[in-house]
């Protein structure tokens, strides 16, 4: 297996348009972290797959990032029998969102009350969803997550909503038994993330399209001869 049939080709018009995406890529992932760090702090539960992290937390003693970080390799070597091609942002995504959440961890206290703690979390979700939008509008390939769901649809030809359903329905079932919270917090990702991913996502996308048509007229423009 050649290295080109495993990771997903960098398509880019000029070296300045790389490094804009690339610095949105980066960008958009520690801001994810961030907010995970924010939800957890909240402490009116989180995500399915927060949930199971902070599950197997509680059970080995590791921390929230690392946990964080290890599921995202586990994720990851289930791409290999659905054949998906790793992008950057797939691999960044796996070591850039556990340590982006510790420091989050670090800095934020615990909630003392849900009343305290669901402003917090809302703020989180927002931030998470700008965060996701600022990602994958760079095009450097899916998370480990995001591109476990998209291969077991193309292998199986389920439709996406049952393949994620089944996914986080299953994280969601083996987290709550390990111990991981599941509170209203759970419940307000579950409906919230996605339309606001959707509200987010055409902003980020329409601004990558204004400044790629920028690139390529100012490079069309320089490369005229003068007179």
């Amino acid at each position: 297996m050649s290295l080109r049939s495993v990771f997903l080709p960098i398509a880019f018009s000029s070296r300045r348009d790389l490094v804009e995406r690339s610095a949105q890529l980066v960008c958009g992932l520690v801001l994810y972290g961030a907010a995970m760090g924010l939800m957890v702090r909240a402490e009116v539960g989180v995500s399915p797959w927060d949930v199971l992290a902070l599950g197997l937390t509680e059970r080995t003693g590791l921390g929230f990032g690392l946990v964080t970080c290890l599921i995202a390799g586990i994720v990851l070597l289930l791409w290999i029998p659905l054949r998906q091609r790793v992008g950057l942002g797939t691999l960044l995504n796996a070591v850039v969102l556990g340590p982006s959440a510790d420091v989050t961890l670090a800095l934020v206290p615990p909630m003392p009350s849900p009343w305290a703690g669901l402003p917090l979390f809302l703020c989180g979700l927002v931030l998470l969803s700008l965060a996701t939008g600022m990602y994958i509008s760079a095009d450097f390939g899916p998370g480990p997550r995001d591109g476990l769901m998209t291969g077991l649809v193309r292998r199986t030809g389920r439709p996406v909503w049952l393949i994620r359903t089944l996914l986080e329905g299953g994280v969601l079932v083996i987290g709550f038994l390990l111990g991981g919270p599941v509170g209203v917090g759970t419940l307000l990702f579950a409906f919230g993330v996605g339309p606001l991913i959707g509200w987010f996502l055409p902003i980020f996308t329409s601004m990558r399209a204004r400044r790629s048509g920028a690139v390529t007229t100012d490079t069309g423009a320089s490369a005229l001869p003068a007179g």
